[in-house]
């Protein structure tokens, strides 16, 4: 017994012609739903705008203590934040590499560089206030 393809000219064209069109519709709505980047999610949900407190920094061997980072609990890796000394209102924008500081009072850990910036290098500690920035 032989098996002969069946022809789309037999009628089976508009069924086909439906089930491409089915499947090319939910393609193209799945191409075209935009996706958010972990970033822009995070961004929103930080809720450290204003924030104040005390600011240390590092200045040790081992350490890349000549850029300007940073090291917060709980932002994000690569988060860029304004960090203000609250005393001259000097600032400094760093980015967040690393996580501390391990001290309770603390809110952000400095590099030597980000530190000198804003005047802080001479008392070790500096009341600041923290933004983030997009």
């Amino acid at each position: 017994m032989k098996f002969a393809p069946r022809s789309l000219a037999s009628g089976s064209a508009p069924a086909a012609a439906l089930m491409l069109a089915a499947c090319t519709n939910a393609a193209v709505e799945a191409w075209q739903t935009p996706v958010e980047s972990p970033r822009t999610i995070a961004r929103p949900a930080l809720g450290i705008e204003g924030a104040t407190g005390l600011a240390s920094y590092y200045h040790h061997e081992g350490r890349i203590a000549d850029a300007l980072t940073a090291a917060h609990r709980t932002l994000p890796f690569g988060t860029r934040v304004r960090v203000t000394n609250l005393s001259n209102n000097r600032a400094v924008t760093v980015q967040i590499t690393d996580r501390g500081p391990f001290i309770a009072d603390r809110v952000i850990d400095l590099s030597y560089e980000a530190a000198t910036a804003i005047g802080m290098t001479d008392s070790g500690l500096a009341r600041v206030r923290l933004d983030v920035v997009p």
